[in-house]
């Protein structure tokens, strides 16, 4: 209650003077020390809930069967493999060059051909233009050139496989198909089987591909390969290399269209002609582009629906429009080095592994940024891919193991996809030895 005073001296002492200042150098002390209201979160509620492994089955858990080369001793380094669509048949390409096809529930080696054979044999009946080049051809062939890339045509009714070796790549006839696919493999190797030695196949001369890529038969040659050229099948027709492409540079990779008549082939020391994309019912090559772009390029293949076609380089992934001959979309990954490629079976979803040890898993109806990026294994990728009926997903690497994932995609464009790790196969090298170190080089579904 205010107060009334005669004069200023009157004023008396304030009477809760003491007890302000006292608090407020209290509150000055105990300022950093501020009482905070903390949530009280269980931290479990904050880990997504996913599914027990067991409840996700099937995917691979242990070894069944082992493929070895009968009557050697030394172990084989495989460098690819690749299954036959129906699941029989499994192809490997080793580090001597040798091509194998073995039969998938028993391990029982079929046939077997060493492309370095085929290769030296093309060149000798090519000729080279000058001394500097037969002295690099001799030197070549003196060598034993590994398979870079081996991959089977996923068409069923076309029975061939397509390897990579050197600076060629071969088309070879497994000779695995019944009374149908025999002769709806002969139609589709008849252009390449009757190409005329010098003329390089059915490429139009003022092309751009003329000068990067020339073909040649082998239908000719008896037992080209040094294998048996005897079908496995009853009805399978000829077995064996049937066609070879030449380039200018070593080719690393080769992989199918999804219906088995055109292939793409990767040399990254090619400049502009590094992606080359061949047909082989007619026998003829394109070279998509007209200058390099971006690096070296490292892998390419296919959209499993639409005309796209992917270009990795070192560090992104180009998305083109083969119809309109334009970039779609470009995806960043984030690697330093990509070494493997794989497009899902809805063709939405594209997965990478890089040296640097990571595992990226692209939307492409999302932005061009990683929608998941995984880190699991100790060491460089090689191989990655889906399994073409039920939702797995696998990834090989140099530390000896090969992480199997579940990975549902749903047809709800609402829902993201589910990632789950469900087994870790071990015991695929990774140390010393011949393999230099490597583990597991490559994986199959």
């Amino acid at each position: 209650v205010p107060k009334k005073f005669d004069n200023l001296r009157s004023v008396g002492a304030y009477e809760h003077s003491v007890k302000e200042r006292f608090e407020r150098c209290l509150d000055l002390y105990l300022c950093p020390r501020a009482m905070k209201r903390r949530l009280n979160i269980d931290p479990e509620s904050l880990v997504p809930r996913l599914p027990r492994a067991s409840d996700l089955r099937p995917f691979p858990t242990a070894r069944v069967v082992e493929y070895t080369v009968p009557g050697r001793e030394e172990h084989v380094v495989v460098r690819c493999i690749t299954a036959s669509p129906d699941g029989q048949f499994l192809a490997s390409g080793d580090e001597e060059g040798a091509v194998r096809i073995w039969e998938v529930q028993t391990g029982r080696l079929l046939r077997s051909w060493d492309l370095n054979d085929v290769v030296g044999g093309g060149r000798r009946e090519d000729g080279g233009d000058g001394d500097g080049e037969d002295e690099d051809d001799a030197e070549a062939q003196s060598k034993k050139q590994p398979i870079t890339s081996i991959e089977w045509n996923p068409n069923g009714s076309h029975h061939c496989l397509l390897a990579s070796i050197d600076k060629c790549a071969v088309v070879l006839a497994t000779g695995t198909g019944g009374l149908d696919g025999s002769e709806v493999t002969d139609a589709l190797l008849s252009a390449s089987s009757s190409v005329r030695k010098g003329s390089g196949g059915n490429i139009p001369p003022d092309s751009r591909a003329a000068k990067a890529v020339s073909w040649s038969s082998l239908a000719r040659q008896p037992a080209a390969g040094g294998g048996d050229s005897a079908p496995i099948s009853a009805f399978g027709g000829r077995a064996g290399p049937a066609a070879l492409l030449r380039t200018n540079s070593p080719v690393t990779s080769a992989r199918w269209h999804r219906k088995g008549d055109y292939f793409v082939t990767v040399s990254p020391r090619a400049g502009a002609a590094s992606v080359l994309i061949h047909q082989l019912s007619k026998a003829t090559s394109q070279q998509p582009f007209g200058k390099a772009k971006g690096g070296e390029t490292q892998l390419a293949c296919f959209h499993p629906r639409k005309p796209f076609l992917f270009v990795a380089t070192k560090e992104h992934v180009r998305v083109y429009h083969l119809v309109k001959q334009t970039m779609v979309k470009r995806l960043m990954s984030g690697c330093r080095h990509i070494s493997t490629i794989d497009v899902h079976a809805s063709g939405d979803h594209v997965i990478v592994g890089s040296l640097d040890r990571r595992l990226v898993w692209f939307d492409l109806d999302l932005a061009g940024t990683p929608y998941r990026t995984l880190k699991y294994h100790e060491r460089a990728l090689r191989s990655v891919g889906f399994h073409t009926k039920y939702p797995l997903m696998a990834s090989a690497s140099d530390d000896g193991t090969v992480h199997v994932f579940h990975s549902m995609v749903y047809s709800d464009l609402m829902r993201n996809p589910l990632i789950v790790p469900v087994k870790v196969l071990r015991g695929h090298g990774g140390g010393t030895g011949k393999s230099g170190g490597l583990g597991a080089l490559a994986m199959v579904w």
